[in-house]
């Protein structure tokens, strides 16, 4: 298999499962500020220019972070990606689509590419200001959700992954305090090895 992704991407969750299950895989680094996503070597694969990417043994391509993280959920079951009950697997699916569709593409798309909400560059500032907002209450929820756990369905999840790399923004990006619970999820995360390893690869530490 071979991972399609950009450094401190969304794909660093992806990157870290691929860690996690500890199958032979291939990296293909994109450098999204040189447009790389759009380039014809990439669009053949991907025409949707987005990372991650997984294209897999059969040499067909999986793109959106939910569906290439419970593929390989549900291809490895061995690694307890994803809950085997019906309640465990509907609140990791719950929390990873609150992640994807909430925090980042409605409040981190908001802080990092205010063009795609707002035309006039007027109104970036207040489109940047409402996607931290929507950032932030958003950490906060999952906050909530982490108290008295350690992971965010109790075992680490393929949610946890999710919820990885916006914590990663925020504390690593952002410079951002982040509350209690995700701060001690996101420390508990880095100190795994798969963790620790995606970061490395990717240029961005320990």
């Amino acid at each position: 298999m071979k991972l399609y992704y950009a450094p401190g991407a969304c794909s660093l969750g992806i990157h870290v499962l691929m860690e996690e299950i500890g199958k032979p895989y291939e990296l293909g680094k994109l450098t999204l500020s040189e447009g790389e996503q759009y380039k014809p070597a990439f669009t053949a694969i991907n025409p949707k220019s987005k990372v991650p990417t997984l294209v897999r043994d059969d040499g067909s391509a999986l793109t959106e972070f939910p569906a290439i993280a419970t593929w390989l959920a549900r291809t490895n079951k061995d690694k307890n990606l994803l809950p085997e009950d019906p309640e465990g697997e509907a609140r990791a699916l719950e929390a990873m689509d609150f992640v994807v569709s909430t925090i980042h593409m409605q409040g981190f798309s908001r802080m990092f590419r205010p063009a795609n909400f707002a035309p006039n560059e007027a109104d970036h500032d207040a489109v940047k200001a409402r996607g931290r907002e929507i950032f932030e209450k958003g950490l906060k929820v999952m906050d909530q959700t982490l108290a008295g756990r350690d992971y965010v369905a109790g075992t680490f999840s393929i949610a946890d992954a999710a919820l990885f790399y916006v914590e990663f923004w925020g504390a690593d990006r952002m410079r951002m305090e982040l509350p209690a619970n995700c701060a001690a999820h996101y420390a508990r995360m880095k100190a795994r090895p798969a963790v620790a390893k995606a970061l490395a690869d990717e240029g961005l530490g320990g």
